[in-house]
């Protein structure tokens, strides 16, 4: 297992984490030993939006012995009032869902509270009227939240949450779909949301992908908006190459589950690049790179992906991001233009023609 750290709070965040939409349909035995394989195996986030109380109750079960390694973010605004999941902003149901998930979790204490599955304004304006916002900090005062999370799919409704200076970590749907304009929870032009992925890191907010396969359908063949499916490990290094990404929750239902996302970690960098023809009208989007690193290996043995991210976190405001760039063993000036990244790129950047840019701003 890998892990990353948040840069406000210091938790570290296993890199791939525990979605539970579907864990609660599984039966005890099933239930219960995926969790703990994924424990064994270092996985230490678990996302509590759930499909129903059965998941939460899971959850707490497993780890019960181990609380205080896991992260666990919980949802203000997630109902199981009927033993499904649903959504309010009803300030008694949300304070009665805080109690009961406490007791269901055997623990007193939430690690990361969140704002819940808003995407417009209208909807945040409402939860700060209903006092959920207020509870909300009024439960990390007393020490029962330690920090504010927000889920979102918008990226306007961040940044609007990112300028109030409240969440430390913000949950948001991440794949090469949703990023393209395709898809539900496409939300926000694609350059609109790589300025939002740069602007967290930026500001040390981290970030947790919801829906990196999309709920399946990027994996599946009858049905992906892709011109073909891509593998699990595929979808994982999308997300977590994205900037400010801290980790990606995906659904853990069986052992078996758990087994085909920790085989990320044995694949290869090939294996793990995006595949040509991806995007049958790719041309029509706005091209941007998204360190996917199909465009490797550079015949000089450029990293491309991490030059091309320095350099937009520096042009974004990141002070750290140049220091990080010049301790690169090769830099951009060591482009000898051979075309071989341009003639790869699935977004159609040119990454080598980029390369001119980025020698002129660093200067070096």
């Amino acid at each position: 297992m890998e892990y990353r750290k948040n840069q406000r709070t210091g938790d570290h965040f296993s890199v791939i984490g525990i979605g539970t939409a579907e864990i609660g349909n599984s039966d005890h035995d099933t239930a219960i030993t995926a969790l703990k394989k994924a424990y064994d195996n270092g996985v230490r986030v678990v996302d509590l939006a759930a499909g129903n109380r059965k998941a939460i109750e899971f959850v707490g079960e497993a780890f019960k012995d181990v609380r205080p390694e896991m992260i666990y973010q919980v949802h203000f605004g997630a109902d199981y009032t009927t033993g499904e999941y649903g959504w309010t902003t009803s300030l008694n149901r949300i304070k009665a869902q805080v109690v009961d998930m406490l007791d269901l979790l055997h623990t007193d204490y939430i690690d990361y509270g969140f704002i819940h599955c808003l995407d417009e304004d209208k909807d945040l304006d409402h939860y700060i009227k209903q006092g959920v916002l207020d509870y909300l900090l009024e439960k990390k005062k007393d020490g029962t939240v330690h920090h504010l999370g927000l889920s979102s799919h918008t990226p306007k409704l961040v940044n609007r949450v990112l300028d109030m200076n409240l969440v430390d970590q913000v949950m948001f749907s991440i794949n090469p779909t949703y990023d393209f304009e395709m898809g539900d929870y496409s939300n926000g032009k694609p350059k609109e949301r790589q300025e939002l992925y740069r602007r967290m890191e930026n500001e040390g907010v981290g970030i947790t992908v919801m829906k990196p396969l999309s709920g399946g359908l990027l994996i599946d063949k009858n049905r992906t908006l892709l011109a073909k499916p891509l593998s699990i490990g595929q979808c994982l290094d999308y997300a977590l190459n994205q900037p400010g990404v801290l980790t990606a929750v995906c659904g853990m239902a069986s052992p078996e589950n758990v087994d085909e996302l920790l085989a990320y970690f044995d694949l290869s960098e090939e294996e793990k690049r995006l595949p040509d023809g991806l995007y049958a009208s790719s041309s029509s989007k706005d091209p941007h790179c998204v360190y996917c690193s199909h465009c490797h290996p550079c015949s000089v043995g450029l990293n491309i992906a991490l030059i091309n991210k320095y350099y937009d976190l520096a042009k974004a405001g990141d002070s750290l991001a140049a220091d990080h760039y010049r301790k690169l063993e090769k830099h951009a000036s060591d482009c000898i233009h051979c075309g071989h990244c341009s003639s790869r790129c699935p977004f159609h950047t040119d990454p080598m023609n980029r390369m001119a840019d980025i020698v002129e701003y660093f200067s070096f």
